[in-house]
């Protein structure tokens, strides 16, 4: 392997580490009733003061009126609020397995966005993908089970994620502090949205006690970085490859959430997930 590649490798395999494990602190703060769609407020909020300092000693003058910009932040703050709320309600691997159906959605956008080659394997990769899913969501009594939000919001979340790096990769104009701040900006925007139709209580700050506030802190150091970093590794990476990174992400929420919360995967979901992950290595192969 071009030893150019190791660290936009690296900073993938950080961003799934972090993502893989991230569901457990949103699920802490959910139990004390601070919803995701709130937390996501606050934490983003966090990571953009912990950013701005950082712009401001390294001098970077982040432009932000582009079409492409809030393009990328609103579609990258759908991508994150709905895959927040999928991991707190919904059952953590099933959840990633749908969201990593995202190299399916990636192959046609990066054939239509990008000209990236696409070949027959591509769509056998996407048929093996789609079979995969097919096993995990089949009930008996109906022709798909989907009727779970948290499935929704996965899946829904997996095309965001598809189409927010194959726009990152496509704005080569834009440099990777800037679809950073879109990211960021983009989950205070929709969360903000999203608060205006909730008739739920907004927690005051005083709400938080001070392991809730290192928790949000914990988590906005790790999407401040997580994010540079990736934007980085998809930058240099191409679209539909870089997936194949992100299903470390399935080892570590499976990990995680066997030791942390207990839940076991149903033979059903093992054979779907093995399906999916062998259609992502496919799609992504070299």
């Amino acid at each position: 392997m071009n030893t150019k590649l190791y660290p936009p490798i690296f900073a993938l395999l950080f961003g799934a580490l972090v993502w893989g494990i991230i569901w457990y602190p949103y699920r802490l703060m959910a139990k004390v009733g601070v919803s995701g769609i709130y937390s996501s407020l606050y934490v983003f909020t966090l990571t953009l003061a912990i950013a701005l300092p950082y712009f401001f000693i390294a001098k970077k003058k982040i432009p932000i009126w582009s079409r492409d910009f809030w393009l990328l932040s609103l579609v990258a703050g759908y991508t994150n609020i709905s895959y927040v709320l999928a991991v707190i309600d919904g059952e953590v691997v099933r959840v990633m397995l749908l969201f990593y159906l995202s190299p399916v959605w990636t192959i046609f956008l990066a054939h239509f966005m990008l000209n990236e080659d696409t070949q027959k394997r591509h769509y056998i990769a996407i048929f093996i993908s789609l079979i995969g899913a097919f096993i995990m969501l089949w009930e008996p009594d109906y022709l798909i089970h989907l009727d779970s939000k948290s499935d929704w919001l996965a899946l829904s979340s997996g095309i965001g994620f598809a189409i927010t790096n194959v726009m990152t990769r496509k704005h080569e104009h834009m440099t990777i502090d800037q679809k950073a701040l879109a990211i960021w900006l983009g989950v205070i925007l929709v969360a903000t949205i999203c608060i205006m139709f909730d008739r739920n209580t907004m927690p005051t700050l005083d709400f938080f006690t001070p392991v809730d506030a290192m928790i949000m802190m914990v988590i906005a150091l790790s999407l401040f970085f997580s994010t540079l970093l990736v934007q980085f590794g998809v930058t240099q990476i191409k679209a539909v490859e870089a997936s194949s990174f992100f299903l470390f992400e399935i080892v570590v929420a499976a990990i995680s959430s066997y030791f942390l919360v207990g839940e076991i995967i149903a033979l059903q979901e093992w054979l779907g997930g093995i399906l999916i992950i062998a259609g992502v290595i496919l799609a992504s192969k070299n």
